[in-house]
This record gives C-alpha cells, sequence and structure tokens, in this order.
C-alpha cells in the first residue's frame, strides 16, 4: 500500500469512528461500541506506516525523535482501545463499564500512560515530524506549514469535544496531503520504499 493509501484509509477509519460515536448506542456496550472502536483501532494501527513514512521522507535526528513520541502515543492509543473493547465485551451496561473502567485505572500509571498523557504524544510527534519537513523543506505555496496548523486545528477540534472526530479527521487528512515531500513530486505520490510496495527498481 502506497503511503497516501496509507492516510487516506486511516484518516477515513478515524473519520467513520467520529461518525459511529454520534449515534446514541455508542457510549454503552454493543454493537456500536464495539464496531467503533475497532475502527479507532484500525486508525491507530494505520497511522504506524504514516508516521514511518514521514520519517524516511525527511532523514533527520529531529525527524526520528518525533517519530518515536509519536509512535510511542500511537501504541498507548492502541493499549486504550484494545482496553476500551475489553471492557466492552465483558460489561452488561454503562454502570458495569465504569466499575471496570475504574477497577483498570485504578492500577499505578495506567491513567496517565494510555489515558491522558500517552496518546497526546502521538499529536505531539506527528506536530514536530511536520515542522520538521516545513524547516528543512521551505517552499514558495502555503503547503509547508499548512500542514502543522491543520493538525493543531484538528487537535483543538478533538480537545473541544470528541464530536468533533470527522473535522479532527478532515484535517489530518488534509495536512498529510499538504506537508511537502523531500522531491518536488506533488505529497499525494509519496510512496513507502519499492521493496515494500512490490515495485521492482532498476
Amino acid at each position: 500500500m502506497t503511503f497516501p493509501r496509507y492516510g487516506t484509509a486511516a484518516t477515513a477509519l478515524l473519520a467513520a469512528y467520529g461518525v459511529v460515536r454520534l449515534s446514541g448506542d455508542a457510549q454503552g456496550p454493543g454493537a456500536a461500541w464495539t464496531s467503533g472502536h475497532l475502527l479507532l483501532l484500525g486508525s491507530l494501527a494505520l497511522f504506524l506506516p504514516v508516521v514511518a513514512g514521514l520519517r524516511r521522507r525527511h532523514p533527520h535526528p529531529a525527524a526520528t525523535a518525533a517519530a518515536a513520541v509519536a509512535h510511542a502515543g500511537l501504541a498507548a492509543g492502541i493499549v486504550q482501545a484494545v482496553i476500551d473493547l475489553v471492557i466492552g465485551f465483558r460489561a452488561a451496561d454503562r454502570a458495569g463499564m465504569d466499575a471496570l473502567f475504574l477497577a483498570v485505572k485504578a492500577h499505578p500509571g495506567v491513567t496517565p500512560a494510555v489515558y491522558t498523557v500517552g496518546p497526546l504524544l502521538f499529536y505531539v510527534g506527528l506536530l514536530a515530524l511536520l515542522m520538521t519537513a516545513a524547516i528543512r523543506r521551505p517552499v514558495k505555496r502555503a503547503g509547508g506549514w499548512l500542514a502543522p496548523l491543520l493538525v493543531l486545528l484538528g487537535a483543538a477540534a478533538m480537545a473541544v469535544s470528541l464530536d468533533l472526530l470527522v473535522v479532527s479527521a478532515g484535517c489530518y487528512w488534509l495536512a498529510l496531503t499538504s506537508s511537502p515531500g523531500k522531491s518536488p513530486e506533488p505529497s499525494w505520490r509519496w510512496q513507502l520504499p519499492a521493496g515494500r510496495t512490490g515495485r521492482r527498481t532498476a
């Protein structure tokens, strides 16, 4: 799968999760909760190669450090999604879910690592990656600095309300398609190394 397809699929699944969340049944155990969190889990997993692709596209120690931070945030988000899925399967109602969440969060370090600080590292790392791209590859058009600004806007929308996940997903998709690449090709033509895509090189 090419880089733009990973990015498009990741943001599309995030938007789909946002749509599911808007349904009244998504706040308790059941099909909506399970399907929504499976969509979220798929989105987070697809962002892993997106971050790796950005790092390869801008080989620099700052980009490597930013990618590590972003991957740590994605790992925290994936763990959170798995926990939420397990609790959704085990609980009979919302009250049961709340009790299980309290039991999980009672373990030292779980809340900051998995629910508060940890997931935020993805957005910090992604923002740093795109800022590195904008600084190292300045372009005459606004695309270079538009990408990190869009990530900020998307993160702000999520901070205001998770009901704005669709807006956030759109911002992240635009950020990934507007960030300049190492070559003069349009960013939507970025690809993973040929060995990963099945393409042969001379």
